[in-house]
């Protein structure tokens, strides 16, 4: 996944963010688990982005980023 397609990623997930959140007084608990699943898998590609850009900074090839696993990615401290 390239660039642009991980920032068409997650412009996809956070409208559909907002959509769930804009739902939130009739939200049950599918609405909830999907809202963590959505800002798990965008943490994710952030994450990704991240690398990508660090290692193209660095002289690497980004295409050998790979994304992290959401265990990983939701344990980093802030």
């Amino acid at each position: 996944m390239d660039e642009q397609q991980i920032l068409q990623r997650i412009h996809a997930l956070v409208d559909e963010e907002h959509e769930l959140r804009s739902q939130s007084a009739s939200a049950g608990p599918e609405q909830h688990t999907r809202l963590t699943h959505l800002e798990e898998t965008l943490d994710q590609c952030w994450d990704l982005l991240r690398r990508r850009r660090g290692r193209r900074d660095a002289g690497m090839d980004p295409d050998d980023a790979e994304a992290a696993p959401v265990s990983q990615v939701e344990n980093y401290l802030q």
